[in-house]
């Protein structure tokens, strides 16, 4: 049975995910298309809260570092900036542009991208192969043809989770040939 552990932003060594089930329903409150959430049983919900958890600290280079080696999930994280930040809140550490993150939390989009991925998760397993994966060409006589491109199939994580995760790292889900440059 699962048991769903949710990050506090304590770095705790064994969360398993960025939502409760309770942040889910409230989340999904909200949301035009929330009966693939609102229609499942609580232990439905927990594991895909968990999946969406896993999948994101999968595929998603954070900024700014672990708050500690023990935690489990890639956040809570020092030194992240904070994009929507002007520098004149006086809260939490300045760099060139505004200011860090708090280190004791999880940002609200961390949770409600964790929401929104366990909701896809539930109406279509992303994490599966694409149907027709590895077919290059099917043809029957005549003018039937089906080929697939396999540039075209939907990404694990859906655009608008990658959106939200956007101002606090890069997705590297696809593989787009470019490397990433860290600079010391």
């Amino acid at each position: 049975m699962l048991t769903l552990v949710k990050e506090t932003g304590a770095g705790l060594a064994n969360a398993n995910s960025y939502a409760a089930v309770t942040d889910g329903d409230a989340y999904h409150e909200g949301h035009l298309y929330a009966t693939a959430w609102t229609g499942v049983t609580a232990a439905q919900k927990a594991a895909a809260l968990v999946m969406a958890t896993r999948i994101i600290d999968a595929t998603f280079q954070f900024n700014g570092f672990k708050t500690n080696a023990s935690q489990a999930l890639q956040w809570p994280r020092r030194l992240c900036p904070d994009m929507d930040s002007d520098g004149a809140s006086g809260v939490g550490l300045v760099f060139s542009r505004g200011t860090f993150l708090p280190e004791t939390t999880i940002p609200a989009a961390v949770l409600q991208a964790t929401c929104e991925l366990a909701r896809e998760l539930l109406v279509v397993d992303r994490t599966a192969a694409a149907p027709g994966e590895g077919l290059g060409l099917l043809r029957l006589e005549g003018a039937l043809q089906l080929k697939f491109d396999a540039k075209n199939t939907p990404p694990i994580v859906p655009r608008l989770v990658q959106i939200m995760l956007g101002k606090l790292g890069e997705y590297i889900g696809r593989t787009t040939g470019a490397v990433r440059l860290v600079r010391a």
